[in-house]
């Protein structure tokens, strides 16, 4: 098998706080495969931006990996100190973020800013590092590149400014793209383009991508496989067409319920009673037992069994099984 491009072994965050320790990320195992988009959904605060920053290694203090195992083609990186971190990003892991006007500097030329990018990390001169520039810029669908490399952030639109975030996050061919709700500030029909761009970008170039979002309708449309993801923990992951088509953990039920266009069968949007638990005041065993409404004995109890890096299948002590789902 394909070596995988990046692998999370038991990944722990903590937080020390005066009133205890939080844990936004607990215990949480995946791989992405080299090309591969993997999804990453769940509600705010399910961990999921907090998982991309202990990768690329951006967690503000006191927040710490304080468990498990961070892998990048078969290196390990979460035990790097805060110098070879600095030189691994940006060569083997690019970052998408939400607002491309807030991660992009207003002072500096789209052109500088990636020609910043390339000479750091590349041996190439800055007349080369400036036409590599404009040739990312052309690839990720700028018009008139050549004219428009000499242009600030402010002068393009929302959706353009997001190409320029993708063509800086690429320019040095990393391995590992992070993309941290690349499409929720953009409009529908350029929220279509963004996906579009991304995957053909990263089949091309044999890129893995770490998509994180709370959209199912991106994840069903941008991504190989999702991993859902509830309180800092696992709660399902596996294919999309088996996620999203027969979902197993009942917080995944309830969110496909309460998608339109993926409720299939109902007149009415579901809702999931309550709300997620804060990370001071988790419940005993299951987080979403009070929210569950397949809850049993064993759910107050203990926490549902774990998920393996490779596992397709839910953290769920009651799973949904093939003869209850519904038809689409």
């Amino acid at each position: 098998m394909t070596e995988p491009t990046l692998s999370l072994r038991g990944l722990t965050v903590e937080i020390p706080t005066r009133h205890g320790l939080l844990r936004p990320v607990d215990k949480v195992s995946y791989d992405i495969a080299p090309g591969e988009i993997l999804g990453v959904v769940g509600e705010s605060g399910a961990g999921k931006s907090m998982a991309g920053n202990a990768v690329i290694g951006l967690l503000n203090r006191p927040a710490r990996i304080a468990g498990g195992e961070v892998w990048l083609n078969g290196t390990r990186i979460d035990q790097l100190g805060r110098e070879p971190m600095r030189k691994l990003r940006g060569k083997q892991i690019g970052m998408v973020f939400q607002d491309p006007l807030t991660s992009l500097n207003p002072l500096l030329t789209v052109g500088d800013q990636i020609s910043e990018t390339i000479l750091e990390h590349l041996p190439l001169s800055r007349a080369q590092a400036r036409e590599r520039a404009i040739a990312a810029l052309d690839e990720v669908g700028i018009p008139a590149a050549k004219d428009r490399v000499d242009s600030y952030p402010h002068a393009f639109s929302g959706g353009m400014r997001q190409r320029v975030v993708i063509a800086l996050a690429l320019c040095a061919e990393p391995s590992l793209i992070i993309a941290d709700e690349p499409t929720t500030a953009l409009d529908v029909s350029v929220q279509a383009q963004i996906i579009a761009l991304l995957k053909r970008l990263c089949r091309d170039r044999g890129t893995a991508v770490m998509l994180v979002t709370h959209d199912m309708g991106v994840i069903a449309e941008a991504a190989d496989r999702v991993a859902v993801m509830y309180a800092g923990r696992l709660a399902e992951i596996g294919p999309v067409a088996d996620v999203l088509g027969a979902p197993r953990h009942p917080y995944t039920v309830g969110l496909m319920g309460s998608t339109p266009g993926a409720s299939r069968g109902q007149r009415r949007l579901t809702q999931i009673p309550g709300a997620m638990p804060r990370l001071g005041a988790l419940p005993q065993g299951c987080a979403f037992h009070p929210r569950c409404p397949r809850r049993g004995l064993n759910c107050d109890v203990d926490p549902a069994p774990g998920l393996e890096a490779d596992g397709d299948r839910s953290a769920c002590w009651f799973p949904v099984s093939d003869s209850e789902q519904v038809p689409a």
